[in-house]
């Protein structure tokens, strides 16, 4: 992936904190994703995650979002009109900003081309769990501690989202609705994806190894089956 150091070394130094709350939190809620009930819910303009509003909380810069409230958005984006998780877009100052993310030290200007870029990938999808990891670091790094917060809970909660869908295993997957978030939840273990094989019955393996061991290896397995129904019948000439 593009960003995969970046997303690496950040989301490493959040990994303790998140297993010392959020996970702990969710660990034992593992619970299956009931597409049909979160289609009814977000449909639905008199719930209370009616989509529409569950997005508006979503985008302010408050935390009153619960746990059950980020399933819901995440899952029920599936059945929102845009929603392509093959949709691919570029922006002229990609590989100039892409640079930035290998530096060490980075000025003012440079927090700034990069949080511009993320701002920009993520009004074209919301939950982008990398780009909203730069827009991160971006902020911490121009000491913009309180606008990092709020988007540091909905990373946390999107994180744990997806990881409350399952535990990773050949039986139990996790359950994600765009292919590079297969990718992100293996770098945010602190593993390094080495090959990706597709299994029947809509299940990915991403094979990885540890980060700073790569003699440590381990499967990781996702359920991407609604992403290719929803995307086949949105799509169909594309499959």
């Amino acid at each position: 992936m593009k960003t995969q150091r970046l997303l690496i070394i950040t989301l490493l130094t959040f990994v303790a904190s998140l297993s010392c709350s959020t996970m702990a939190q969710y660990r034992f809620q593992v619970s299956e994703v009931d597409f049909d009930q979160i289609k009814q819910n977000t449909l639905d303009k008199n719930s209370h995650y009616y989509y529409p509003k569950l997005m508006k909380s979503f985008i302010s810069n408050d935390t009153i979002m619960n746990f059950e409230a980020y399933r819901e958005l995440y899952y029920g984006f599936v059945f929102q009109e845009d929603y392509n998780p093959f949709r691919v877009t570029t922006f002229e100052d990609e590989d100039e900003v892409e640079e930035l993310y290998y530096k060490p030290n980075l000025s003012r200007e440079e927090c700034d081309k990069i949080e511009y870029f993320a701002i920009r990938a993520l009004d074209n999808n919301p939950f982008d769990i990398e780009q909203l990891n730069n827009y991160i670091y971006a902020l911490k790094k121009k000491r913009k501690f309180a606008r990092a917060a709020v988007r540091q809970y909905r990373l946390d909660k999107l994180i744990a989202a997806i990881m409350s869908s399952g535990r990773g295993t050949k039986d139990e997957p996790w359950v994600v609705i765009f292919p590079e978030d297969e990718y992100n939840i293996v770098n945010f273990l602190g593993y390094v994806a080495q090959d990706h094989i597709e299994m029947d019955g809509g299940i990915d393996c991403i094979k990885a190894v540890k980060e700073d061991d790569n003699s440590k290896a381990k499967d990781f397995y996702f359920d991407v089956a609604m992403m290719l129904r929803e995307t086949a019948r949105k799509f169909p000439e594309d499959f």
